[in-house]
């Protein structure tokens, strides 16, 4: 649902965005991202190297909950830091921001599905379209995205 009241002057970026979408960057965007980009410091050097944050659930039976991915084989290390990790959040956080850890496992080798498609990512009407650009920059910039993502 759009806001139907206009505001005159200048407006804050968070205003001009949809209602719904509002409330889930507010929701979930803030406490994961930040988690995610901290999360060497949260946890530490050795478990950095075998877990990641999943996602965070606001609303569950039992309250605020992270979700972790951990490499089979880890579980223990992380069931033994499970309640350091918490107060190192929440104290990061400076609230209370999750009181559970939920573990999930998955295989050391994560298995990459080729994709012959994708192969060429600027294909060559892309490659004409970028060509017939006048900025320099922006072509630029835009060829060496797409050498990136051949990469990946």
């Amino acid at each position: 649902m759009q806001r139907y009241k206009s505001i005159q002057g200048l407006r804050s970026f968070k205003n001009t965005l949809p209602t719904k979408a509002r409330k889930i960057i507010i929701k979930k965007g803030e406490i994961y991202s930040k988690t995610l980009d901290n999360w060497k410091f949260l946890v530490g050097e050795d478990l950095f190297q075998v877990c990641f944050p999943r996602s965070f659930k606001k609303n569950n039976l039992r309250g605020k909950c992270l979700n972790i991915m951990v490499k089979r084989g880890h579980e223990v290390d992380l069931e033994y830091s499970r309640k350091i990790i918490i107060d190192k959040i929440n104290y990061f956080f400076g609230y209370d921001v999750i009181q559970t850890i939920k573990i999930y496992t998955f295989e050391n080798e994560i298995k990459e599905e080729v994709d012959h498609k994708n192969n060429y990512v600027t294909k060559s009407k892309f490659a004409k379209k970028i060509s017939e650009i006048n900025n320099s920059n922006i072509k630029n910039s835009l060829m060496q995205m797409s050498k990136v993502y051949k990469e990946k």
